[in-house]
């Protein structure tokens, strides 16, 4: 029997437990280091088969923009694949947007891996995450397997076997311009690298658990929002930690890797703000969905 259709198909959110700017490139480009977690908040999105090659969404909660990443995402693997197929995507949008927690990213790789399936062209997962470059420099993280330390613009992964954490997460009602965030004279881009090996051979990984780095785009982004250094004391008073994750301005804890988390999430955030404990992932949901 043919597949036809693909539902609960999730798109999870990630964080950034650093990120530091080690360069740029002649093109204007920031270099970066970071490690990528995946975590339990994530969008749900539905796909059924359509024989007239039509790509099509529809929003089941928040309205996004007419012409999504997912939407670019479908019709830059039907191009390239040259399938005569369609889709009708639904998505039930729960991850933050303007957050730095890579939702949109996560929506596009999604999508790919379920089309690829949908329409059975069987690509591996190379040759989606060099489609997926294309799309954004997220993108080729959210089409890995799980973990991972990431350099370059974001498209370098070494995967990395950490635990499950517990991880308070606060998005502010405010989101931020990451342009503004990169042109300001606050940021810091000439943090040393690290090499990945040496630092994972010497307990790197308890490290990374136990807050190693920084964000480099925190200062800026705390300059251009208030919301975003009024998330971070909450968090620190609570957890005795808080980081911004990506360009923001989503801000979260270190809350334990025991099996509950050190403490309960804040019941009295500002009006429009969102909270969540979140669990992060050791591997991707869609992980046996292409070959490597």
């Amino acid at each position: 029997m043919s597949l036809t259709a693909l539902y609960d198909v999730a798109a999870p959110a990630k964080l950034n437990l650093f990120l530091h700017i080690v360069g740029r490139r002649a093109d204007g480009y920031h270099l970066l280091q970071s490690v990528f977690v995946l975590i339990d908040w994530a969008d749900t999105l539905h796909f059924e088969l359509r024989r007239d090659g039509r790509l099509a969404r529809h929003d089941l909660s928040a309205a996004l923009p007419a012409d999504d990443l997912c939407l670019r995402a479908a019709r830059a693997l039907q191009a390239a694949s040259g399938t005569s197929l369609g889709a009708d995507i639904s998505i039930d949008k729960q991850v933050p947007w303007g957050a730095g927690m890579g939702g949109g990213s996560s929506d596009a790789a999604s999508t790919l891996l379920a089309l690829n399936k949908l329409w059975r062209l069987d690509w591996p997962r190379d040759k989606l995450m060099a489609l997926g470059l294309t799309l954004g420099a997220d993108v080729p993280f959210f089409l890995g397997q799980g973990s991972a330390w990431v350099e370059g613009i974001g498209e370098k992964l070494t995967p990395l076997d950490l635990p499950a954490q517990w991880l308070a997460v606060v998005k502010p009602a405010a989101s931020i311009e990451t342009r503004g965030i990169f042109l300001s004279p606050l940021l810091v881009r000439d943090t040393d690298p690290v090499i990945v090996a040496g630092f994972l051979e010497d307990g790197g990984i308890q490290s990374l658990l136990d807050g190693f780095g920084r964000n480099d785009l925190q200062p800026p982004a705390e300059s251009q929002c208030s919301d975003v250094a009024q998330a971070a004391r909450l968090l620190e008073a609570r957890f005795g930690n808080s980081r911004m994750t990506g360009s923001g301005s989503a801000v979260f804890s270190r809350a334990g890797i025991n099996d509950s988390p050190t403490a309960t999430m804040p019941t009295d955030l500002p009006s429009g703000w969102a909270g969540r404990m979140c669990r992060s992932l050791v591997q991707h949901p869609l992980q046996g969905w292409c070959t490597d």
